[in-house]
């Protein structure tokens, strides 16, 4: 010490002996006026850390949801998973998993950019409510307004009764559609651009009708539908891992895909690409977090427009672009999915909790048991209900009570193809066996026949003469057939791949009707 000078380093050195230390500091006037004045210093420091939130005070436990991922992984070959959850505008958890790039051992992050499949119907029903809410265009007029030289047509229906609302909630009276080979949208309507039940009739999931939503959106606005998601959803809401198609700079972002069995598939030329860590950014936007750092693209009642009304089908309820269940496990669930043999996506919004789940996959066997679990890690309830749901399950019952009794007797008509029509026969007897002959082709049984609900299902083989866009592989042909008014209408199916659907009607035969011919 000296001139009466505390040496604190001194008394670090003393601390050996710390009580002779102690005392020592007590002793000593300029040791308390430091200690009192370094105490007044720290205390607003103290208070000023930052207080634990509530999301770390009651963090989640990933780690079942962490362990069942590795485990699908494995049980599939599935060469990436990759997740993101967030809850009341906050990522908790974005992981990825595995290989983006199996080949060239890239490995998956929340960044790596994967193909959403029919989540791009969520992209484009936010488009819709875009333009929309500019009046650049109504949901409730025909779409056909919207459309160039080719329209939507129909054999029995009226088409302007087709509004964009019901071709986005797929109750316009398009059918299923699957189309392997490229052809302009011009080209695509002339052809599949069919009708088969009334509008506003029934639910029929169709992802041409979403194609050609792609279309009005680019006719619209006057830009390509790429250019406009990107500039009006993707940049606005800080959505820098997303594209319409592999945007340029960003090859090096997207996961590779893969079917098990068959090993490396070529990328898709069109369709969104968005990573785990976007699509959760998007789900917020879609939950009204308004994020600091997005733009509001869209006011609070054109969001909660897109998921209100929903239209009911056998598989739940279906508004413009999303499927909506009332009660998963006690929760209201907003559902973006898409998957190919190739890709699997899974976007999940539970409103009431302000949840946002994503699970993303590069192959097409991930299970949506990963967005289950991710949810069962947040909500202990939806645990419960879930397993509690799984002991009880039971299996419904496969048996057939058809009657065929009102289809009984011999059935006339044709199959329209874009080429040509195409004779068709029906006979049918009350056993169910019915007898199908297609044009000049030979007698076969309709498989797997049923009638139900005044609908005639049923598969046989055949050829519709138009090999330029089912390809070379051998199809076989699916019938769903209504009857009305005395006839049998609707479409038939070339099945398995690719999926296209042509008008079919036939009208039963009465013995005048025989005796003519």
């Amino acid at each position: 010490m000296n001139d009466g000078i505390f040496d604190f380093r001194l008394a670090i050195c003393d601390l050996r002996k710390p009580r002779f230390a102690f005392r020592q500091l007590l002793k000593n006037p300029s040791f308390t006026a430091v200690a009192v004045l370094t105490l007044a210093l720290a205390e607003p420091m103290l208070s000023a850390q930052p207080q634990p939130s509530v999301n770390e005070t009651n963090k989640p436990d990933f780690s079942k949801a962490r362990q069942f991922i590795q485990e699908q992984m494995v049980q599939w070959s599935i060469p990436s998973i990759s997740v993101a959850v967030a809850r009341r505008g906050e990522i908790l958890w974005e992981e990825g998993f595995g290989w983006a790039d199996r080949e060239n051992r890239i490995q998956a992050t929340e960044h790596t950019m994967y193909y959403l499949a029919s989540i791009n119907k969520s992209f484009t029903a936010t488009a819709l409510m875009i333009l929309q809410e500019r009046k650049h265009l109504d949901l409730d007029r025909p779409i056909n307004d919207y459309l160039g030289s080719a329209k939507l047509k129909s054999p029995a229906w009226n088409p302007a009764e087709a509004t964009v609302r019901r071709v986005a909630n797929h109750t316009a009276g398009l059918t299923t559609f699957n189309l392997g080979k490229r052809l302009t949208m011009d080209e695509t309507i002339q052809r599949y651009g069919v009708l088969f039940w009334p509008p506003g009739e029934r639910f029929d999931y169709s992802n041409l009708g979403f194609k050609i939503l792609d279309d009005v959106v680019a006719r619209v606005s006057g830009m390509s539908y790429s250019n406009f998601v990107r500039a009006e959803i993707f940049w606005p809401l800080g959505m820098t891992h997303a594209s319409a198609g592999i945007g340029p700079g960003l090859e090096k972002f997207v996961a590779q895909r893969y079917i098990t069995s068959r090993g490396l598939q070529p990328p898709l030329g069109a369709g969104i690409y968005c990573s785990a860590h976007d699509l959760a950014r998007f789900g917020m936007f879609c939950l009204k977090d308004h994020l600091p750092d997005q733009k509001r693209i869209l006011s609070d009642a054109s969001i909660d427009a897109m998921f209100s009304a929903p239209i009911s089908a056998d598989d739940g309820k279906h508004s413009l672009g999303w499927s909506i269940d009332d009660d998963l496990y006690g929760y209201h669930n907003i559902l973006g999915q898409g998957g190919t043999t190739a890709d699997q996506a899974w976007l999940r919004l539970i409103p009431s909790e302000d949840i946002v789940v994503v699970a993303l996959a590069n192959n097409g066997m991930m299970s949506s048991r990963v967005a289950d679990e991710l949810l069962s890690a947040l909500l202990p309830d939806y645990r419960e209900k879930r397993a509690k749901a799984a002991e009880n399950k039971k299996r419904p019952s496969s048996e057939n009570t058809s009657s065929f009794a009102p289809l009984v007797g011999n059935w006339k008509g044709v199959i329209k193809t874009y080429r040509e029509d195409i004779p068709l026969t029906f006979s049918i007897a009350e056993s169910g066996d019915v007898h199908a002959k297609l044009g000049t082709q030979l007698t076969t049984l309709l498989d797997g026949a049923k009638f139900d609900n005044q609908r005639l299902r049923g598969r046989m083989s055949g050829d519709l003469g138009v090999d330029e866009d089912t390809g070379p592989e051998r199809y076989h042909l699916e019938f769903h057939l209504y009857l009305r008014e005395g006839a049998l209408k609707g479409a038939v199916m070339t099945m398995p791949n690719p999926q296209l659907p042509f008008w079919a009607e036939l009208n039963k035969q009465t013995q005048s009707n025989e005796r003519e011919q």
